[in-house]
C-alpha cells in the first residue's frame, strides 16, 4: 500500500483493538507491506516518520521477545512474496482515506482460493477470507460480505478488526464463497461487454429524443424528451372534446390551475366559472387530484357542486359535493407522525422560510421561500434522515417541487386515476376522451396509469388519452403546456365546446324560454301580432321566481306537448344564451326529433322578438 493510504490510521486503529481486547496480545501480527515512495519530500518525511514512531510504540508496549505486533516491510515486493503473504492472512484491511479502484482486495480472495484449488493442496476445508475495508475505496460497493469503516474513525475500526478476526470459520467461508464468485464472474471481459452494451442503449435512446434548451445563464441547461412530446394544442384537443360520449378530466391544483408563485393558493373566479361549466356538462366527470388537504379544497371549490375531489393524493375522494368522503386507503394508524414530526421540526427551525404542513394523513416540508440552494441540501439531507428512522414504518418518503412529504404507502394519484376510470366503466359508459394535467412529480403516476396497460382495460378501445404536463421537461406525459395561463385557456376552449354544443333538450329550453320572456314582453307593450293560443305562453312571474317557470307548448289543436322541467341554474343560464349559438345550432334540431317540424326566424333581441312553434 502506498505510504499516503492511511497506513497510520490503521496502526493507530490496530493498538487500540490490543487496548480494549487483551485477548489478542501476544497472538495477533499486522504486516504491513509499504511500497517504497517514488518521491522526496518535506511531507514524506513527516508521515514516514509518523508511522515508524507508532510501530515502535506498538511494539514497546505490547511486544516481547519473540512476538512483534506490528512487522513493517517497506521494500518492493515479488509477486510470488505476495502471493505466500496473502495465502497466510486471515484478514485483509485496506483504511485508504481516499482511493479509486483499489485491487488489492480482489488478488487476496483470488490468491486464497486458489490455494484450495492446487492439485497438490493437503486442505480440505472449503476456502476462506475476511476483509475490512474503508467505505472510501472504489471497490467497497462491491464487496457486500466485508466490514466497511470510516478509515477517520479509530475505535469503530479497530473494533471491526476484533470483529473480523473472531468471526467463526463457517461466517468466513460463506463471505468468501460470495466475494469470490463475485470477482471470478466480474472480470475484464465481463466489464467490457457490459459497458459497450450500455452505450449501444444510452447511445439508442438518445438518438431516439429530441434535445431542446431550457432557461437563460447559468440557468440554462438542455432536456432531452421523447420525440412525441409536443405541446397541446387547443383545436385539436377540443376536435376529440366534442366526439366523445364520456369524458375524464383530472386536474392538480398548485402550478396547474394557480401559479406556484401565487402568494393567494385560493382559485380566480375564472378557474371557479371554467371547471363549473365543465362540470355541468353530464358527458364530463371532472376532478381536482391535489396533495392539498380536503378542507380547504373543499372550501374553496363550493360553488362547484358536481365537481370531484381527491385530497391528500388520493387518501381521501369526494365524487360530488352531496356524497359524503371516501377513504381510499384502511390505515388507521399515524403513530408514525410522532417519529417524523420532530425530525421536520429540527430543520425547519435550521432552515428560515420553511415550514411544516399537517395534514389528516401526511407530513409536509415546504421550503419554497428559503435560500434555494440550502432549502435543497437540507430537502436531500432530510429525505434520508426520514427514510433511515422510518424504515420500519407503513409510509412511503419522497421528494417534490419544493416539497419533502411523508404519506401512507398505497397512496397515489395514479391510483385514484385508476379508481375513476374503473368507476365510469362499471356504470356502463367507458371513457373516450381522458385530459389530466399536472406539474409536480406526483402527477407521473397519473400520466403514467391512463396511458398503461390496466387503464386499457377500462376504457374504450377508440379513447382519446391527453397525459399534460405543464412546463417543457422530462416526463411520462406525452404534451405539455406553457404555463398556468395556458392551461386556462385550454380549459377555456373545452369550456366553450360544452357550451356550443349543447344536448337538444337544453337547446329547446333555450329556445322556449327566450321566447316566452319576449313575447310576453311584446304583447304587454301591445305589439304582438301572434294568434291567442297558438304560442309559447309565459309569465312575467319567471323574473320573480325562475325555478318555477310555468312554460308550455300548445299546438294548433291547443294540446300541450312539452314541459321542460327547468331549475333555477339551467333557466339563469338559457336566459343569457348568445343567440348567436342558437344560430349555429339550429341545423341541429331535425336530427333529434323526426316527429316534429321546428321553425324559428331569429332577430336582433333588442328591437325584434323570436318566434318558435311547433308542428306535429
Amino acid at each position: 500500500m502506498d505510504i499516503f493510504k492511511g497506513i497510520n490510521l490503521k496502526l493507530l486503529a490496530f493498538e487500540h483493538m490490543l487496548k480494549i481486547h487483551h485477548k489478542w496480545q501476544g497472538r495477533a501480527v499486522l504486516v504491513q507491506i509499504a511500497n517504497p515512495a517514488r518521491a522526496q519530500g518535506k511531507d514524506l518525511k513527516e508521515i514516514q516518520d509518523e508511522i515508524q514512531e507508532s510501530c515502535q510504540r506498538i511494539n514497546r508496549t505490547f511486544g516481547h521477545e519473540g512476538y512483534s505486533p506490528v512487522v513493517l516491510i517497506e521494500r518492493s515486493m515479488s509477486a510470488v512474496e505476495k502471493v505466500a503473504y496473502y495465502s497466510i492472512a486471515e484478514c485483509v484491511v485496506v483504511t485508504a482515506v481516499r482511493d479509486g479502484m483499489n485491487l488489492t482486495p480482489y488478488e487476496y480472495i483470488v490468491y486464497r482460493q486458489g490455494i484450495f484449488d492446487s492439485a497438490d493442496s493437503v486442505a480440505k476445508s472449503p476456502a476462506k477470507s475476511m476483509l475490512v475495508v474503508s467505505e472510501f475505496i472504489g471497490c467497497s460497493p462491491s464487496l457486500s460480505g466485508a466490514i466497511r469503516i470510516n478509515s477517520w474513525n479509530i475505535q469503530t475500526t479497530g473494533e471491526a478488526l476484533n470483529e473480523a478476526i473472531s468471526l467463526s470459520d463457517a461466517e468466513k467461508e460463506l463471505r468468501h464463497e460470495k466475494h469470490y464468485r463475485y470477482v471470478s464472474t466480474h472480470n475484464v471481459a465481463y466489464w467490457s461487454k457490459s459497458f459497450m452494451q450500455g452505450l449501444e442503449r444510452t447511445c439508442k435512446d438518445h438518438f431516439s429524443r429530441t434535445c431542446w434548451g431550457s432557461g437563460l445563464g447559468f440557468g440554462f441547461r438542455v432536456v432531452a424528451v421523447d420525440p412525441n412530446f409536443r405541446k397541446l394544442h387547443a383545436d385539436g384537443i377540443a376536435s376529440a372534446y366534442t366526439k366523445a360520449k364520456s369524458r375524464a378530466i383530472l386536474l392538480d391544483y398548485d402550478g396547474t390551475l394557480v401559479p406556484q408563485t401565487s402568494i393567494n393558493k385560493k382559485p380566480s373566479r375564472e378557474v371557479i366559472r371554467i371547471v363549473s361549466t365543465l362540470c355541468e356538462d353530464k358527458q364530463n366527470v371532472v376532478f381536482i387530484v391535489s396533495g392539498r388537504g380536503r378542507q380547504s379544497l373543499d372550501e374553496w371549490f363550493l360553488p362547484c357542486e358536481k365537481l370531484g375531489i381527491s385530497a391528500e393524493h388520493g387518501y381521501f375522494i369526494r365524487w360530488t359535493q352531496d356524497q359524503e368522503w371516501e377513504t381510499y386507503s384502511h390505515t388507521t394508524d399515524f403513530t408514525w407522525m410522532q417519529i417524523a414530526d420532530p425530525v421536520m421540526n429540527l430543520y425547519t427551525e435550521s432552515t428560515d422560510g420553511s415550514c411544516i404542513e399537517t395534514k389528516d394523513s401526511a407530513l409536509v416540508w415546504h421550503h419554497r421561500d428559503a435560500d434555494p440552494d440550502f432549502g435543497s441540501a437540507q430537502a436531500k439531507e432530510m429525505l434520508d434522515h426520514l427514510e433511515s428512522v422510518l424504515a420500519n414504518e407503513p409510509v412511503s418518503v419522497k421528494s417534490g417541487k419544493f416539497i419533502v412529504e411523508v404519506k401512507p404507502q398505497g397512496i397515489s394519484k395514479g391510483l385514484v386515476a385508476e379508481k375513476i376510470l374503473s368507476s365510469l366503466a362499471e356504470k356502463g359508459r367507458p371513457a373516450d376522451f381522458v385530459l389530466c394535467i399536472g406539474d409536480d412529480r406526483s402527477d407521473e403516476d397519473m400520466f403514467e396509469n391512463i396511458a398503461g396497460p390496466v387503464a386499457e382495460k377500462l376504457i374504450a378501445p377508440d379513447a382519446s388519452i391527453f397525459g399534460c404536463t405543464v412546463g417543457q421537461k422530462p416526463s411520462q406525459a406525452r404534451f405539455f403546456l406553457d404555463d398556468t395561463n395556458d392551461v386556462l385557456n385550454t380549459l377555456t376552449a373545452l369550456a366553450d365546446a360544452s357550451e356550443q354544443f349543447v344536448s337538444p333538450e337544453k337547446l329547446i329550453h333555450s329556445f322556449l324560454i327566450r321566447s316566452s320572456l319576449i313575447i310576453h314582453n311584446d304583447t304587454m307593450n301591445g305589439r304582438s301580432k301572434f294568434p291567442h293560443g297558438t304560442l309559447i305562453q309565459g309569465s312575467s312571474l319567471c323574473l320573480r321566481n325562475l325555478s318555477t317557470f310555468p312554460d308550455y307548448v300548445r299546438n294548433f289543436k291547443g294540446e300541450e306537448t312539452f314541459r321542460p322541467p327547468f331549475s333555477q341554474r339551467e333557466l339563469c343560464h338559457c336566459i343569457d344564451w348568445d343567440t348567436s349559438l342558437v344560430r349555429r345550432n339550429l341545423s341541429l334540431i331535425s336530427s333529434f326529433e323526426p316527429s316534429f317540424t321546428y321553425i324559428a326566424t331569429l332577430r336582433a333581441v333588442k328591437f325584434h322578438s323570436i318566434f318558435f312553434q311547433l308542428y306535429k
